[in-house]
């Protein structure tokens, strides 16, 4: 059990306590499978570790009044947040997600109590009240560093006016309250492109640390690898529509598997190309990925840092992506992977039947995404990085207390 004097952070064993918080969604997706991992991460290296989480299944069960006014302040987490700290005591908050339910009230009494806040940037919600950057179905940077009352004109977020302006309303209250300039101690973005762009909307550049996701996957065994997978959820932003209009290009012994579900499946309806595999446990999607000769990736919004793309590499499988945003920095063209016109079905066609008819070259990839995995998305470096950013934070709340 870890001992500390919380007065003068002085620490004997050097395992921090870490409460995370995480607000999951109704639909699971790969952000609450990285919360999950990085609570084991924390664990099977012996720290404890306590999870604060809302579920947004309980949004239906709220008025769309009391939804708004929680969305920006909640009176509920400063409360639950206000016994967790002193019944667990911990040396760190990590949260991930936030939004709707927890509200940055966390951020608020977290800070009263002095404990240092971490929060990973999983998508743009404090840029974009959508957090996606994007509309009709187009890059847009129209609320990033301004006030968002752009996105409630055109019903970004759900297509709804007062869900729009709900969240644009936490945007900038908090804004204006000083919550994301000093109420957080150290923010996480999962690539340089992605800490450009919150930099580029306000956050403290000198708080921002990237740190990538990641993965704990043994090295595949030797196997016969044919055709492409996509794994995801089924929707615009996922460059779905690009994906069936490709696939509908492809020869005949061309296969796409397809993992996920969404309200765009029906656009592979009548693709004799197209398997539709419905959603897939973690070790399902792992070991399509063992089989498959690539992972297509065809997303029109700036992907932070899929991971899908980690769990391919992992696998020794190269990817098939959107020349568009992290992706393109993450996937090194022609080597460990290939990029495509973001939106162009017929460059993702032809990239998908040049890589049909050129498996060595394709394998020769795959061993490269591997090797790039070694180096850079295990568990045991990104421990390594996430520890140092919760000493830094911890550092850093110490100073500002002396002074």
């Amino acid at each position: 059990m870890t001992k500390l004097q919380h007065d003068d952070m002085t620490y004997s064993d050097g395992k921090e306590r870490v409460l995370v918080v995480h607000n999951a969604y109704q639909q699971r997706g790969g952000e609450d499978s990285v919360v999950e991992s990085e609570v084991r991460l924390l664990e099977e290296r012996g720290h404890e570790v306590a999870v604060y989480s809302r579920d947004n299944h309980d949004v239906g069960s709220l008025s769309g009044l009391h939804l708004a006014a929680q969305t920006i302040w909640s009176v509920r987490t400063r409360g639950d947040i206000r016994r967790l700290v002193r019944d667990f005591r911990p040396d760190v908050v990590h949260a991930h997600n936030t939004f709707p339910l927890i509200s940055p009230s966390l951020y608020w009494e977290a800070a009263a109590a002095r404990i240092p806040v971490i929060q990973t940037l999983h998508n743009f919600r404090l840029l974009c009240p959508q957090g996606l950057l994007l509309r009709d179905g187009r890059i847009c940077r129209d609320c990033v560093g301004h006030v968002p009352w752009r996105a409630a004109l055109h019903s970004c977020y759900r297509d709804s006016l007062k869900a729009s302006a709900a969240a644009a309303g936490m945007m900038t209250a908090h804004r204006v309250l000083g919550t994301w300039s000093s109420k957080v101690d150290r923010y996480i973005a999962l690539n340089d492109f992605c800490r450009e762009q919150f930099v580029a909307g306000g956050l403290p550049r000198d708080r921002i640390c990237v740190k990538p996701n990641f993965v704990d996957v043994p090295a595949p065994g030797q196997a016969q690898r044919r055709g492409f997978l996509f794994v995801g959820r089924l929707s615009k932003e996922k460059g779905v529509g690009t994906l069936a209009a490709a696939s509908a290009g492809l020869a005949a012994a061309e296969r796409v598997s397809v993992i996920g579900e969404g309200p765009e499946s029906g656009l592979f309806d009548g693709i004799a190309r197209v398997d539709l595999l419905g959603a897939r446990d973690a070790h399902g999607v792992l070991d399509s990925m063992t089989k498959a000769a690539a992972l297509v990736i065809p997303s029109i919004w700036y992907e932070n840092f899929p991971r899908t793309l980690v769990e391919s590499f992992a696998c020794g499988l190269p990817v098939i992506a959107s020349r568009l945003g992290a992706l393109e920095t993450l996937i090194d063209d022609g080597i460990n992977g290939l990029l495509f016109i973001p939106g162009d079905a017929a460059d993702l066609a032809a990239k998908l039947s040049w890589a049909a008819a050129n498996p060595q070259a394709m394998s020769a990839m795959g061993q490269e995404a591997r090797r790039k995995y070694e180096r850079l998305w295990t568990g045991d470096r990104n421990y390594d990085q996430l520890l140092a950013i919760y000493r830094e934070a911890i550092s850093s709340r110490k100073m500002g207390a002396q002074e």
